[in-house]
């Protein structure tokens, strides 16, 4: 978990990153690094039941990862919610064949991330896609 060549991994090889809890407001944390994301080139899915299927930044939202069509392939999972949710996520994550899970900041339940990892999904706990993908582009030449 958190090995800096995971995380570097999954900055520089994926494009398509789904965003579960994804908010539509705009101060929200899930808003801004999906912004950030995007910026940066990478299809954002989000993945939040109370978007009910909307269309946003011309990608549609989905209640959970399983709902996900196959043909779309997700590299990896950002993960905004609170620790008291993330079992629910690891299980959905499992049923829909996700490789990879990233755990957002102070989300609390690490041992929802060891189970994933346990699992034998690829973990990030506790780091920001958004802070890690400036501190790449910092560390270029």
């Amino acid at each position: 978990m958190n090995e800096p060549a995971l995380i570097d991994s999954l900055l520089s090889d994926s494009h398509t990153i789904a965003v579960v809890g994804y908010s539509a407001k705009p101060d929200r944390p899930s808003n801004s690094v999906s912004r950030t994301l995007r910026a940066h080139g990478f299809r954002v899915v989000p993945v939040n039941p109370q978007l009910r299927g909307a269309t946003i930044e011309g990608e549609r939202s989905y209640d959970r990862l399983s709902e996900i069509p196959k043909d779309l392939h997700v590299d990896f999972v950002d993960v905004f919610r609170r620790g008291e949710f993330l079992d629910a996520v690891v299980d959905d994550a499992i049923a829909a064949g996700i490789r990879a899970l990233w755990f957002q900041l102070s989300l609390g339940n690490e041992a929802a991330a060891q189970r994933a990892e346990a699992a034998g999904l690829r973990v990030v706990w506790d780091r920001c896609t958004a802070i890690e993908l400036r501190r790449r582009v910092r560390a270029r030449p």
